[in-house]
């Protein structure tokens, strides 16, 4: 397979030289139903024909003038048919968050110009049908589970003759490595999603170079278990490595239903966030810590001699000999739960903790941590599965086919094939980010060892949780400011499990307020820490959260007495935030709100 290739290559590129019996596998009505290699291409096939009957179209187009599907759906095999079968016919797939605020929704449908959306289950389909008269391009909705009266995405499979598929393979030999695969919106600082566009080739490359550097070798016994969303594009990628190392891929039910389904798949390898290994952890000392004598001592001896793992240095035979008994005693049951068949997990999406890389390598659970944006493809960097080619705390080494420098002020910058067209309908925004076919991430970084790239910082102010999902703080601090209890606010959460807030209030209305509730106003120190006041703004971040996306909602908070001034140095002269600063002199309060 050459290095301009389309996507959708890489399915007759596994036709071709395995095709398997299982290449999707999904769980209906309580047993998993495998899709073939050759049953997968037929129905694409047939979806396709479908699309173009309904006058879908791309081919020879500008990406402006490019067909634009929506997809809203959990991950399950049609999500994977849905987006080759646009890529065949030169269409453009936009797949969106399920959670998506209906505001949002509106916003990314009109902006695309969105014609036809494919969806799953009720609240999507309602969503949907909610923002349908204020989207005028929109003209069907197709529903991927068998509802009455609902128009179901296997009627565009019917009908389809041999006359249609000659069609089609005329249009798919058009579609150009170079042509919009698919948009991707993320958020913007302004609040306002951004959609990413991405070639064929800069998705290909990406796949190529990742399948090489890791390396992904080929795997007919490989299986994987499919649950990060498939909207995001580190899980998307993934697939198509999988596709391409012949590896299977099972779609877990649903995320509350992972710990069974990988029990029941047995998985050689998945992918994940921090967040869902920081609960697997969790749990996993939770049970540790519900032990009683030896046990226990056993367990947590386990765990030291897991935490002073490193991948560089072997250690001495004492501690080699200490490892092999606690990975016989204790780790060998944390694999079992993972279906006792793991050679690999990777992570991404944020920062993991060294500690858990760790712990989890030492019990002979190999996690390689990467790192990349949406705008290139997206992985820039990752560990390496040869001897030496891992470091934790750092994203590995980067990806073979893209060069990376750091500017002065360290940001991290990459060039390559990977690196996205722009963002659609901003040219503007293009022009800041990529300067001379160098993509800015925003990301601040340093080498260590001479080829271990590391995170330190976000030059952005936009952050990204635990669970590796985008939060702009500068929208939700706005909307909280127009109470008049709210002086200031700083939203945090980067790469912490949840959204938080530190609130200076509004000291002449809190005081005011409390005379009301005749409470006694003694000090700012005193109010701050009474718990009706406390209470007061629980009730108010509630009444706020609403406006924003899930992930956005700020779950803890404190209050802080004294105001931020430039003085005082938490304010640039222009009156902004200064984050660094505020995150360092409030670290206690901050602590107090994750701990």
């Amino acid at each position: 397979m050459n290095e301009h290739s389309r996507l959708f290559d890489f399915i007759y590129d596994q036709q071709a030289r395995l095709p398997k019996a299982d290449m999707f596998a999904a769980k209906i009505n309580n047993e998993w139903v495998p899709y073939s290699t050759n049953e997968v291409i037929k129905t694409i096939n047939q979806l396709s024909a479908g699309l173009l009957k309904l006058g879908i179209s791309g081919n020879d187009m500008t990406v402006e003038r490019q067909d634009k599907i929506a997809l809203i759906s959990r991950n399950r095999p049609e999500w994977l048919m849905l987006d080759i079968a646009c890529q065949q016919i030169g269409a453009v797939l936009c797949p969106i968050y399920p959670t998506t605020n209906v505001n949002e929704l509106q916003f990314i449908f009109n902006d695309a110009e969105i014609k036809i959306a494919f969806v799953c289950g009720h609240e999507i389909r309602e969503k949907v049908n909610s923002i349908k008269s204020n989207v005028p391009t929109l003209q069907d909705i197709y529903e991927f589970d068998e509802v009455p009266g609902i128009k179901n995405w296997k009627s565009l499979l019917e009908n389809i003759t041999e006359a249609d598929l000659v069609q089609l393979e005329t249009v798919k030999a058009a579609v150009k490595a170079t042509d919009c695969a698919t948009i991707i919106y993320t958020s913007g600082t302004t609040g306002f999603p951004k959609g990413v566009m991405l070639s064929h080739r800069n998705i290909v490359t990406n796949v190529l170079n990742g399948t090489r550097s890791f390396p992904f070798s080929d795997d007919p016994q490989g299986r994987t278990l499919s649950f990060l969303p498939l909207n995001h594009i580190f899980e998307r990628v993934a697939s198509y490595i999988f596709i391409h190392s012949l590896h299977s891929i099972y779609f877990a039910e649903n995320l509350e239903s992972i710990g069974e389904n990988l029990k029941e798949v047995k998985p050689t390898v998945f992918c994940t966030v921090p967040r869902l290994l920081e609960k697997v952890y969790e749990k996993i000392i939770a049970k540790g810590n519900e032990l009683t004598g030896f046990k226990k001592q056993l367990f947590f001896w386990s765990v030291n001699l897991g935490d002073q793992f490193d991948s560089l240095k072997p250690g001495s035979i004492k501690y080699k000999l200490q490892l092999a008994i606690a990975n016989k005693l204790v780790f060998s049951k944390w694999r079992e739960a993972l279906g006792n068949n793991i050679k690999y997990i990777i992570t991404g999406g944020a920062a993991c903790q060294a500690r858990l890389l760790r712990i989890f390598n030492a019990a002979q659970i190999p996690i390689y941590e990467g790192y990349g944006p949406t705008e290139n493809s997206p992985v820039i960097s990752v560990n390496r599965k040869e001897k030496g080619g891992m470091k934790f705390g750092t994203v590995g080494p980067v990806l073979e086919g893209q060069e990376v420098k750091l500017l002065e002020d360290g940001e991290i910058c990459v060039k390559g094939p990977s690196v996205m067209l722009g963002y659609y309908k901003r040219p503007d925004l293009t022009a800041e980010t990529v300067i001379d076919g160098w993509l800015h991430t925003g990301d601040i970084g340093v080498f260590e060892d001479g080829k271990f790239l590391k995170i330190t910082d976000r030059k952005k102010e936009l952050f990204k949780t635990s669970g590796g999902k985008y939060v702009a703080p500068q929208p939700i601090e706005n909307k909280m400011k127009e109470s008049p209890y709210v002086e200031q606010i700083m939203i945090i959460g980067a790469d912490e499990k949840f959204v938080g807030a530190l609130i200076v209030p509004s000291i002449p209305n809190v005081r005011e307020w409390m005379r009301q509730q005749n409470i006694p106003f003694t000090t700012n120190d005193a109010a701050v820490h009474h718990e009706k006041v406390k209470a007061l703004f629980k009730e108010l971040i509630e009444s706020f959260n609403k406006f924003f996306n899930h992930v956005e909602q700020v779950k803890k908070f404190e209050l802080l007495p004294e105001e931020w001034t430039i003085e005082s140095g938490e304010l640039t002269p222009t009156l902004k935030l200064k984050r660094k600063v505020i995150m360092e002199k409030y670290k206690t309060a901050i602590a107090n709100i994750y701990k």
